[in-house]
């Protein structure tokens, strides 16, 4: 079967491997259709180490495809069913695996992609429970988008700063993966939507989706904007994902009491605080990483329900390199998608 490895710092080939062996007891074997790229795909292809791998490494960390087979004991999957597959190989025994936050498994294996060979490969066995059913309204494509793009978005916001209906959200990269299904997920709650796009011709796409205010960074500073906004009251929450450069505008963006969450930090990992105002504000602070299992499950019903991703660009698997190119240059909008049918 085909395979994209990272075989070095910025190289990436597509190689010849052996078919996966028949799925064991709670296994199935599945054909991958479709592979999201995300930041953290750049990341590795720079040769960032923030992960403990040995190269060649299969890459590709999000992903959905299609039953070839199930192994001994998988009654509730089928040969022929999509299904979407979640990128932590986590114990399922533990307390937060028991609870259903599998984001904080206390025995995790590794990340697919990163620590374990990852899904842009043609033929992938796992455990039956890391495989979430795609409704048949939903594409392959658009499936591949959950496990970290609508999983993510939909654990920061409603897990983690549990937006709500009537709230305002100021929401950084719209024009991001993440950015961009924060938008949709934010306003499809009732949600009033500022967000942060880096062009004017962003801007205009991430008013077509439904943000109430956008704001082009590079030309307006977005904390004086959002102010004026909100008649100086700041918002509920702030979507946070960029790091360095925003950061100190977040917490000047925010209500008095309002909540901050961010999985991400693009633009650096070190950010100082006020810790008068953090305390005389009474901000909320939140770390969100990955998602649980019924994030993912969350996202591909509101898939089926008609929010879908944004796809900005279909590659294949040897356009890859023009792929992670095109997403460290920020010049997309929403989501590149390697299909490998």
């Amino acid at each position: 079967m085909r395979a994209l490895q990272l075989v070095s710092d910025r190289k990436l080939e597509i190689v010849d491997m052996a078919p996966p062996p028949a799925p064991g007891e709670g296994e199935v074997e599945v054909a991958i259709g479709a592979v999201a790229l995300n930041h953290i795909d750049v990341w590795g292809w720079r040769g960032m180490a923030f992960a403990k791998r040995k190269l060649p490494l299969v890459v590709g960390a999000e992903a959905a495809g299609t039953i070839v087979s199930v192994g001994p004991g998988v009654t509730d999957l089928a040969p022929g069913q999509k299904v979407a597959l979640y990128g932590a190989q986590v114990c399922g025994e533990c307390r937060a695996c028991r609870e259903g936050r599998e984001n904080l498994c206390e025995n995790v294996a590794g990340i697919h992609g990163f620590h374990l060979d990852g899904f842009s490969r043609e033929r992938v066995v796992t455990k039956a429970r890391l495989c979430v059913p795609v409704p048949d309204s939903v594409a392959i494509t658009d499936a591949a988008c959950a496990p970290i793009t609508f999983g993510t978005v939909e654990h920061m916001l409603f897990d983690n700063a549990k937006l709500e209906d009537g709230e305002t959200i100021l929401i950084q990269a719209g024009g991001s993966g993440i950015g961009t299904a924060a938008i949709r997920l934010a306003k499809a709650v009732g949600a009033t939507v500022i967000t942060t796009v880096g062009s004017d011709e962003k801007a205009e796409k991430a008013a077509a989706l439904g943000a109430d205010h956008v704001i082009n960074y590079r030309t307006e500073r977005f904390e004086g904007v959002v102010r004026k906004i909100t008649r100086k009251r700041g918002v509920d929450v702030v979507f946070e994902h960029t790091g360095v450069d925003t950061w100190q505008g977040s917490l000047f963006s925010l209500k008095r009491g309002g909540r901050l969450v961010t999985c991400g930090s693009t633009t650096g990992i070190t950010a100082q605080i006020n810790l008068m105002q953090l305390f005389q504000q009474q901000y909320r602070i939140f770390g969100s990483f990955g998602c649980a299992i019924h994030n993912l499950a969350d996202g591909l019903a509101k898939m089926d329900a008609g929010i879908l991703p944004v796809i900005d660009t279909q590659i294949t698997l040897d356009q890859i390199e023009d792929g992670l190119e095109r997403l460290e240059s920020r010049k997309v909008f929403g989501k590149i998608v390697m299909t490998l049918g």
